[in-house]
């Protein structure tokens, strides 16, 4: 059996931090794991920031509320689940991920959870599932037997995809496409298919 590891956001939902930034207009939070490799950094520098400018999760969830998984992304995602099994391994937070697993048929997703001050709503720290879980969650499936193919868009999706038995970068930026040219980069659902097709050993079609 084959596995299908797939990232969350800049692959199925658009960027949360991202959107908060524009619709805030702080600039610096539009920074994310495209352009800051370490986590730990990019957590503690959103975490400030909101602090700064006091917002907290009510906030951002307001934003997360107008959003809408990407253009064909919910039709990609029922594709693959004819074909494989799915799971979304991502460096997000329930607190933020939950809704748009309404939207897409509520998949598994596994991710990260934030600390909230129950009284104010801050934000006041978050927790890893685990460290490198991407990657982590990979070596698990394998030592279950499993084939995985994964993709992922991101320096934070880089392991995982290393580890899986096929990695496939898409919607990838120019940067991380140049420093990682081992995996096949696509930017259309059409063509990641392809390339899932590619990858199965099982004779999967189109």
């Amino acid at each position: 059996m084959e596995i299908a590891c797939l990232d969350l956001e800049g692959v199925l939902i658009p960027e949360v931090w991202i959107n908060f930034a524009e619709k805030t207009g702080i600039d610096e939070l539009r920074a994310t794991t495209r352009d800051i490799p370490d986590y730990d950094v990019l957590m503690r520098q959103r975490l400030k920031i909101l602090d700064q400018h006091g917002y907290g999760l009510k906030e951002i969830q307001e934003v997360i509320s107008t959003l809408e998984p990407m253009e064909g992304a919910l039709e990609f995602l029922n594709w693959l689940r004819e074909r494989f099994q799915v799971v979304i391994l991502s460096d997000t937070f329930y607190e933020f991920g939950m809704p748009f697993m309404k939207q897409l048929g509520y998949p598994t997703l596994l991710c990260h959870k934030l600390e909230v001050d129950p009284e104010t709503g801050r934000i006041v720290d978050y927790k890893l599932r685990q460290s490198n879980p991407k990657r982590q969650a990979v070596i698990g499936f394998h030592s279950m037997y499993y084939r995985t193919i994964a993709t992922g868009d991101s320096y934070n999706d880089t392991t995982m995809l290393a580890e899986a038995d096929a990695g496939i970068l898409f919607k990838a930026p120019a940067n991380v496409i140049a420093e990682f040219p081992e995996f096949p980069a696509v930017h259309t659902y059409e063509d990641l298919k392809k390339e899932f097709v590619k990858a199965s050993r099982r004779g999967v079609s189109l």
